[in-house]
């Protein structure tokens, strides 16, 4: 393998193509998965990252985003590598070359990319059903459907996304879920699918049990803390949040992450609610480790009827007692536990708190409790439990 630095690949010719391909990052002993993603690498390490970092020991991974414009006349593509082998791929687009001139010169640009390597049957493996335009000249060895989000779901959903996933079931060899309930109602749509919930990091976040040092901006935030990190959008339920804090001035959520489809201004503004932006990944365990209960106050609403909160793991493994919103999937693998705490109402909620605060004092207990539940819960089983339905699946 080598790296000879950003590869530009560009239809128009307006750019020097940089580096001959074959310089990149790419073993030819490997075969080629090429991911296509509605979520950007860089944005939160979640499910995606994950995975696609433990399948370079596997295959070339190119990790394809959605386009970005800007004024440049010429569409072209960027590719940078990531953390792990993974390389991402960024097409890079004029204003208003959107639509179906948006997918063909999308595809154009895949395609060269793709002959400069010499890859011709690469494994497809989708997030979003709405790259399956820019794929249609491609000779996949696989198409597989890593369905992690009921995606039309969310707000801003492109009102064709229902039919491009009809159409991608239709072709997809191998089809994944991100939990149970999207299992469920996808289940007779494909007939060879599979669940593959939320998994966890076991090592690295349950290094918050013994982190002693705060971050700075958390450091001056009073006890009882409750806390969240993940994105911050419509799934989360606001009104909730607020009325929390209301019903118990003296208690301090922390929420942690990146605003992301609402007005921030929307956001409720009260001296015990305390927004600390987005962090790393591996910062998450240092905010983790002071909170004495995690909170995942999801709105019930379409946009969160079929997740499975990586979250829920997350916190168990770092020692920390969890409160949460009936959600279905959360209430299906943790609802009969000792340590996950489940709750409708505001007052439901803080009722569910104090109980988690009084568990909180016994983390010998606690902690105990987490390990039994996590058990061999981990990315590195679900990664080969994968790479074996694809071996099926070839």
């Amino acid at each position: 393998m080598s790296w000879a630095g950003p590869y530009q690949s560009n239809i128009g010719k307006s750019r020097d193509p940089g580096p001959a391909a074959t310089d990149l990052l790419y073993s030819e002993d490997l075969p080629t998965l090429l991911v296509l993603s509605h979520l950007r690498w860089n944005f939160v390490y979640q499910r995606p990252q994950h995975l696609m970092s433990r399948f370079t020991k596997d295959f070339n991974v190119l990790f394809l985003e959605e386009p970005l414009f800007s004024d440049e006349a010429q569409p072209w593509l960027e590719a940078r590598p990531e953390e792990k082998g993974v390389q991402v791929l960024v097409p890079r687009l004029p204003h208003g070359c959107a639509g179906a001139a948006g997918d063909r010169a999308q595809r154009d640009l895949l395609e060269d990319y793709l002959c400069r390597l010499g890859i011709d049957e690469p494994i497809l493996w989708f997030y979003t059903p709405m790259a399956l335009n820019i794929t249609d000249g491609l000779r996949p060895r696989l198409i597989v459907y890593d369905c992690m989000d009921e995606l039309s779901a969310f707000r801003g959903a492109p009102p064709e996304l229902i039919e491009r996933e009809q159409a991608l079931l239709r072709c997809a060899d191998l089809v994944f879920t991100g939990g149970y309930s999207l299992w469920e109602a996808k289940r007779n749509l494909h007939n060879n699918i599979h669940a593959f919930p939320s998994s966890v990091d076991v090592s690295h976040f349950s290094s918050a049990r013994s982190i002693q040092i705060e971050p700075l901006d958390q450091i001056d935030i009073p006890h009882p803390r409750l806390g969240f990190y993940g994105v911050i959008d419509e799934r989360l339920d606001l009104k909730l949040i607020s009325r929390i804090v209301e019903l118990r001035p003296d208690w301090h959520i922390v929420l942690v992450g990146p605003v992301v489809k609402i007005d921030p201004t929307s956001l409720p503004q009260l001296p015990n609610l305390h927004y600390l932006g987005p962090k790393t990944y591996e910062e998450l365990p240092q905010y983790l480790a002071g909170w004495d209960v995690a909170i995942m106050p999801f709105a019930l609403n379409e946009s969160t009827r079929f997740i499975s909160p990586t979250k829920t793991p997350e916190f168990l493994a770092g020692g920390c007692p969890v409160v949460s919103t009936p959600i279905n999937d959360v209430v299906r693998t943790y609802g009969d536990t000792d340590i996950v705490y489940i709750a409708d109402t505001p007052e439901e909620f803080v009722k569910a708190v104090e109980g988690a605060l009084l568990l909180a004092r016994d983390p010998d207990r606690l902690c105990d409790a987490a390990d039994s539940i996590l058990g061999d819960v981990s990315w590195d089983n679900t990664w080969a439990s994968m790479m074996e339905k694809i071996k099926c699946a070839i």
